[in-house]
């Protein structure tokens, strides 16, 4: 009765081809989207122009990919650093007036939106005096730096009724829409488990970044840059590895954490807070002054399913999220995606009762196949087969985000990244980092808007 049993299941491989066989399924090259339909010259009754605050390396990429989006147009720059005023016009290839002072570019009655990219720890001020000035926002993540910021920013924009687009540009890539496409479907049955990681192995991945030989206390509006964080004398480190300190940053998970929440929030349509976080890690390597682990590890439950996400600067690993669920398994690795199914079909038990007497083994095996007979051939379903998904060389999942901001601020219509996802977002980065300094289980209070521990 055994051999029928291993016959039973050749068979069914052979006579449906093999999950296995659909592991080494061809990569299929996703087609990146229209920038909204909008052809390379835009009227100029439909051209967003906006200004950039912040112009440091994030803001010149974003200024970078802007040059991307038809009708995206850069009129202004500010950071506190002067020679970041020419990078950022070197950025976006034009001589755009710069400033130390955003509140002059809010003054500006010809700028519709802005992109903030400054120091965490300023978000809120930025982001509120934007909103009052009537500017469209499109503000780096994590969006907040601290509870009550981000809920002041969500009244402030609420209020002034502006179209907000937080940048964890992973929401508008074309892979994490067809991760998402799979996961509707239904073909992963019910999930229960998620795990993330994103690991670092370099001085760069780590904020080590050089100083530049001109960054001096002339150079640099040092305390404009203190305005919300403790007085101290004027330190360049500080300056421009500002995410390794509490004052100005969030660390791991501000940096990290967020772009895997934000993208399993929007893959799973779940625009929600973790009702509790447990995190562990430590400081192991980078002993640079720095105030944050450079290895987090921490455990979120929701209602629906546990995330596990880990942050490791000691270890390259790229990025990775995975879906487990009960009919197949998801996983997204940096540029790639892959979608295994698992056999569900119905298989007599092959372990178990080889501890039972041979009479009784028999008499199962011979009931079980009784109750489960062979299709006949022409009934045999093909099995499901394994799905790879990658994005095209070049492809540039900002350009998409920015493309969907300029959208917004056209047809008033709310992006999916505004800032009640991007406050559930952040929220849960200070979950983590709450957990792992206080050594506590810290938990989410929905009435009280506060972290309990």
């Amino acid at each position: 009765m055994a051999n029928n049993s291993w016959t039973r299941r050749r068979f069914m491989r052979i006579g449906t081809g093999a999950i296995a066989a659909g592991a080494a399924a061809k990569v299929t090259l996703l087609e990146p989207r229209p920038l909204w339909g909008f052809a390379q010259i835009v009227a100029p009754s439909d051209t967003v122009r906006f200004a950039s605050i912040g112009t440091g390396v994030r803001g010149c990429e974003l200024l970078e990919a802007s040059l991307r989006v038809p009708g995206f147009e850069c009129v202004a720059v500010c950071d506190l650093y002067d020679s970041r005023h020419l990078a950022a016009q070197e950025a976006v290839k034009k001589n755009a007036p710069a400033t130390r002072n955003y509140k002059e570019i809010l003054d500006r009655k010809d700028i519709d939106a802005v992109i903030i990219a400054v120091t965490d720890h300023q978000h809120r001020k930025v982001f509120v005096d934007a909103c009052a000035a009537g500017k469209d926002i499109y503000c780096e993540k994590p969006m907040s730096h601290t509870v009550d910021d981000g809920f002041a920013m969500v009244e402030a924009a609420r209020k002034a009724n502006r179209m907000i687009q937080i940048g964890s540009q992973r929401v508008s890539s074309i892979l994490y829409a067809k991760a998402k496409e799979i996961y509707d479907s239904g073909k992963l049955g019910d999930v229960f488990s998620i795990e993330a990681y994103w690991d670092r192995n370099s001085a760069s991945g780590a904020w080590v970044y050089p100083i530049p030989p001109d960054a001096n206390e002339q150079t640099i509006d040092w305390n404009a840059f203190l305005d919300g964080a403790p007085k101290r004398p004027f330190d360049p480190v500080r300056f421009f590895r500002w995410r390794c300190f509490t004052d100005y940053g969030e660390g791991l998970a501000g940096d990290l954490f967020v772009h895997l929440i934000s993208g399993i929030h929007f893959i799973t349509g779940t625009n929600t807070i973790a009702q509790r976080a447990q995190s562990t890690g430590g400081l192991f390597r980078w002993k640079d002054g720095r105030e944050f682990p450079d290895l987090i590890e921490t455990f979120y439950d929701y209602p629906n399913f546990r995330i596990a996400v880990r942050c490791n600067l000691n270890s390259e690993g790229g990025e990775f999220i995975a879906f487990y669920g009960t009919k197949g398994t998801m996983i997204i690795k940096d540029t790639t995606l892959t979608y295994l199914p698992q056999d569900t079909r119905p298989q007599p038990e092959s372990y178990s009762i080889y501890g039972w007497p041979l009479q009784l083994r028999e008499a199962y095996l011979q009931t079980w196949h009784a109750e489960h007979p062979l299709p006949s051939p022409l009934n045999f379903k093909v099995d499901e087969q394994a799905e790879s998904y990658a994005t095209p060389k070049g492809y540039s999942d900002i350009a998409d985000h920015q493309a969907n901001f300029c959208n917004a601020v056209r047809t008033r219509k709310k992006t999916v990244e505004n800032e009640d996802f991007g406050n559930n977002a952040a929220i849960g980065c200070h979950l983590a980092n709450y957990a792992y300094f206080n050594k506590a289980i810290a938990t989410w209070d929905s009435g009280a808007k506060k972290i309990k521990g």
